[in-house]
């Protein structure tokens, strides 16, 4: 299924709006990356790298999105439906450790599964790396001065610059969408001055070591891999070209070629080096391809080049920016700034880490979320995984896949509220290539209708229940990824592209329906059996399980989906009794409870908590993403939300870095700006590597994500039917602005505040529908400098009628 054309039409409205940008918009370092968490990310969606800035040596280290070991598998367990009403039976009897046991033996899947997170070597595979090209420039042994390293955020290119021996050098990377090409530029203001020599190769002894992120410029002497070391070939003096296939010669051909255009000098080629020596100028592009999406990688790579060197460097760099730009330059902000924009990235981090406070660093932190988005997820190219598209292991965390217990749907939360409503595109076409393997994991293991994924998944359709229950047995996991493609509808407005994705939500919908199951307490039609993500609890009785019936971010993700679908039906016109059927379900559904100690319940029942300071938080999916408990609407569910919050904070909780960004939008949507900054201080002090990418420990990109998104709910909220301006402002984010956040309805809006109070706010409509807009005081409404007609409902909310590229300027009444 693909969404192109219906993504253009919203482009269309969006791409014609391009805000100046603050100055602050650089990471910059004064040293070279020692290992590669300071080395910094570029790419294009699809084709990235980890640029180390080396000066005697230099390693660029590569990635293709598609680029997996493991391969397609049948994983469906055949026996498990025979057991799941035993399994059932005896979580309705309360025996929920026979229960754990019994799901362990029988319901998981078949086969090795994802390896316990190590899944490189069996079927299900690992997302890898694609190489590395190193450098070795030659020159004296004297020391370099003036050194700096730099990514500009609002170009999307990396540079270094230096001086040795008199001369100034300086070097350009970039990765390019609209050429598919990466391409590296150097220079200097001495001709002749450039000498290098440049191999290209895949070599385990590269990588990082397993669970960890420390590979260096030079490397190791060992390998935990059991993959042989490939180098790539000259092809005549100008190309090296390096070719095979993964998962130890079985899986997937990749090929990646790499050629060395001079500007005057002498350019050679060995077998394995090409050798670049006294020239002005060189230009470097790599291409690389797969055969995962059906073409010959060869034959992509040496179009894709013939193409690239037909181009100056200037016009590829040209072309690069504007693509870049048409959509980076789409937001601005500034939260004000303490004047340490002076120092370099890694020692703003420091500052903070040591109790600083630097709100222009969290502004720079949140467009460095919109630049990592841009650059791993492109229409066309696959979602960004648990790494977006930067890896240097052959054996990566976890397998860098894509896991649906919160981790690729946080990659997505800034997608549409950020501007990037294309950038979503990736994780909704997979969501859709999800049903067909699903559809047979619904039916083999629980012999129901409709479509069905649990906790993990790769790139080759797996959607069975992962090798062990008590993370594995995510039944929900289909409908929280529902969710993506309503707020894609909410946000953009576009029937046609409801159209296309309702019947994947209805068949979701269709997956539970038929797989509820009355509790014998309440009646309640509940999920079972099913997992809190990645949590356990105990009984009364000391039982200790993580296996249970209609957890509530179950409970509360169906409430969701059901929501959606029949809100889907109607806009659409269709299935009336389909919609029906559907919100009588919804209306059984197992409530939201309030536990003993004030808190929000995790579980049917009340229990206890192993670990009270778990790094998973999902009973507050009503609260975030969701939107079943608001301020406004549930004032006593909230109530009790923020006691489950402050119980997992108080305990130890927020210890990771995903973690710690789903706290700041839990704050925002409380209404608690001082606590959300808190938490984004606590981020970047604990829990940010010197790049600034997220570290879980190790490095997980969904913490990057998952705060771009807390800041933008600070600014601006609009899940509750109102779009809501300023709702989590901090007292430390006194004067400042932002341009180009979007607001459910088809609305862009901006805003600007001095001494914490709202000064202005525009929002354009590009859909025409009637809007409702709450401030923190009474507000005035103009278009073209006239007065607009508003009814109010209380506290500072009013509701206006809007035409289609109508500009409204709210102002505080006076």
């Amino acid at each position: 299924m693909k969404w192109t054309m219906v993504l253009a039409s919203c482009a269309a409205m969006l791409s014609g709006v391009s805000y100046a940008q603050s100055d602050d918009l650089a990471l910059w370092y004064e040293q070279p990356a020692k290992s590669w968490t300071e080395a910094l990310p570029l790419g294009n969606g699809r084709l990235g790298c980890m640029v180390f800035g080396g000066v005697a040596r230099e390693r660029i280290q590569l990635n293709e999105d598609s680029l997996w070991s493991g391969g397609p598998q049948d994983a469906d367990n055949p026996d498990a439906f025979k057991h799941l009403q035993e399994v059932r039976n005896l979580l309705a009897q309360k025996k929920y450790a026979e229960a754990q046991e019994l799901t362990f033996k029988t319901l998981v899947c078949k086969g090795e599964g994802s390896g316990l997170g190590n899944g490189a070597y069996v079927p299900f595979g690992s997302y890898q790396t694609l190489g590395d090209l190193m450098f070795t420039f030659v020159g004296s042994e004297a020391p370099f001065t003036d050194y700096k390293r730099t990514l500009d955020l609002d170009t999307a290119v990396a540079s270094l610059k230096y001086t040795k021996d008199r001369v100034a050098f300086q070097r350009e990377a970039f990765s390019s969408a609209p050429d598919q090409v990466l391409v590296m530029h150097f220079t200097a203001d001495k001709p002749g001055a450039i000498s290098f020599d440049v191999t290209l190769d895949r070599d385990p002894h590269r990588s990082s070591r397993r669970w960890k992120n420390d590979s260096e410029i030079e490397p190791y002497p060992n390998s935990e891999e059991q993959e042989a070391p490939i180098t790539a070939s000259a092809d005549g003096v100008d190309t090296l070209v390096l070719g095979g296939r993964t998962w130890l010669g079985k899986g997937m051909r990749y090929e990646a070629r790499a050629k060395v255009l001079c500007e005057g000098g002498k350019l050679e080629a060995a077998e394995n080096v090409l050798i670049v020596r006294e020239a002005n100028a060189v230009t470097l592009l790599l291409v690389a391809a797969t055969d995962y999406r059906g073409e010959n990688p060869t034959l992509v790579c040496q179009r894709q080049l013939a193409a690239a060197e037909a181009k100056s460097y200037e016009e590829l760099r040209a072309a690069h920016i504007a693509d870049y730009q048409a959509l980076f330059r789409r937001v601005s902000i500034s939260l004000g700034n303490r004047g340490v924009a002076t120092l370099a990235t890694d020692k703003r981090i420091e500052a903070v880490a040591n109790g600083g406070d630097d709100p222009a660093l969290a502004a720079l932190y949140f467009q460095y979320g919109r630049y990592l988005l841009i650059s791993s997820s492109r229409p066309g190219d696959l979602p960004a995984n648990l790494q977006g598209i930067w890896c240097d292991h052959f054996q990566a965390p976890w397998n860098a896949d894509y896991h649906h217990n919160i981790n690729d749907q946080m990659n997505y939360w800034p997608a549409e509220v950020c501007n990037l409503s294309e950038c979503h595109e990736p994780f909704l076409e997979y969501i859709a290539s999800l049903q067909e393997p699903g559809a047979k994991t619904a039916k083999v293991h629980y012999g129901a209708d409709g479509w069905a994924v649990h906790t993990i998944s790769n790139i080759w359709g797996f959607t069975s229940p992962g090798e062990h229950p008590s993370w594995g047995q995510f039944m929900a996991a289909g409908g929280w990824l529902c969710q993506h493609l309503w707020e894609h509808y909410a946000f953009i407005g576009d029937r046609e592209y409801l159209a296309r994705v309702y019947p994947i939500i209805k068949g979701s919908a269709q997956f539970y329906l038929d797989t509820l199951v009355e509790e014998p307490e309440h009646k309640w039609l509940v999920t079972s059996p099913s997992n809190s993500p990645e949590n356990k609890f105990r009984t009364s009785d000391g039982q200790e399980a993580n296996v249970c019936m209609g957890p509530s971010m179950d409970m509360q993700i169906l409430h969701n989906l059901f929501t959606h679908c029949a809100e889907a039906s109607e806009v659409l016109g269709i299935d009336d009794g389909f919609r029906k059927e559907v919100l009588t379900a919804r209306a059984r559904l197992a409530p939201p409870q309030v536990g003993k100690h004030g808190q929000l319940q995790e579980w049917l029942e009340d229990f206890d908590e192993p670990e009270p300071g778990h790094r998973h938080m999902s009973h507050l999916f009503a609260l975030h993403p969701g939107n079943q408990i608001t301020l406004e609407g549930t004032p006593d569910l909230a109530k009790a939300a923020r006691v489950s919050l402050e119980r997992r904070l108080a305990n130890g909780g927020g210890h990771t870095g995903w973690s710690r960004a789903w706290i700041i939008n839990f704050w925002a949507r409380l209404g608690e700006g001082g606590l959300a900054v808190e938490n984004i201080n606590a981020l970047l002090a604990k829990s940010t590597l010197p790049n600034l990418f997220d570290n879980h420990p190790p490095f997980q990109i969904d913490g990057n994500f998952g705060a771009t998104a807390g800041i933008a709910e600070m600014l601006l909220q609009s899940h509750t039917g109102e779009i809501v301006l300023l709702p989590a402002l901090p007292p430390s984010w006194m004067d400042g602005h932002v341009k180009g956040l979007r607001a459910r309805g088809g609305f862009t809006v901006d805003l600007a505040w001095q001494a914490g109070k709202l000064t202005e706010a525009t929002v354009v409509s590009t859909l025409g529908k009637p809007c409702a807009v709450r401030g923190n005081a009474p507000l005035e409404f103009t278009s073209n400098g006239q007065p607009v007609a508003v009814s109010s409902s209380g506290n500072n909310a009013v509701h206006f009628v809007t035409e289609p590229g109508g500009h409204y300027i709210l102002r505080p009444g006076k």
